[in-house]
């Protein structure tokens, strides 16, 4: 064979290896999930090349399924799932579609709900409602200051349960701030 037939073949053969690679690539097909912060939700998202019909499994540790169903796609959706009631654990989220399968494992954890803090300011003048719900055993400080940032008021409570108390600021000049804390640090300011 001479040089030239060699070559030729060379160049056939690299162009049949670049096709078949080119036929290879990953599609624009993709399975993302994503946790929604302080809740038990995982949202799916899929996104298809084209329409299609999609079937998404739900495993626990054990492989067995816990949930199935399929979605139409009008080349992708976003599919929140509730995980409440379930045991705490590993759980498999699988998609298939045309072009194969695809899944993610997820970790699901018990939410932490941390404190949730509300101040109002009442139409009698002076008064303020401060109401706290909060996890048993958090400790939470209330700190009252003054519009010189002087602090005029100060408690913690460690109680076992939510709270709500009635301040009364009638003889504080000008604004007063709250600034209300709790064991884990998250903090929450409010001026009037």
């Amino acid at each position: 064979m001479n040089t030239k037939s060699l070559y030729i073949a060379a160049l056939i053969v690299m162009a049949g290896a670049v096709t078949a690679v080119g036929k290879d690539e990953p599609r624009n097909a993709g399975l993302a999930v994503v946790s929604v912060k302080g809740s038990e939700i995982f949202k799916v998202i899929y996104k298809g090349e084209s329409s299609a019909r999609v079937k998404l499994n739900v495993y626990n540790s054990s492989s067995q399924v816990i949930f199935s169903e399929t979605v139409n796609s009008n080349g992708g959706f976003i599919r929140p799932l509730n995980f409440s009631g379930l045991s705490f654990g590993e759980y498999t989220i699988e998609l298939t579609d045309a072009s194969g399968k695809k899944s993610e494992k997820v970790n699901y954890q018990p939410v932490k709900t941390g404190s949730n803090v509300h101040i109002t300011k009442l139409a009698e003048g002076g008064k303020y409602l401060l109401s706290v719900a909060h996890n048993e055993g958090e400790t939470v400080t209330v700190k009252i200051f003054d519009e010189a940032s002087n602090l005029i008021f100060t408690d913690t409570r460690s109680d076992a349960g939510d709270f709500a108390k009635l301040y009364s600021l009638k003889n504080v000049v000008g604004s007063v701030t709250f600034e209300v804390s709790n064991s884990s640090g998250r903090i929450k300011t409010a001026t009037f």
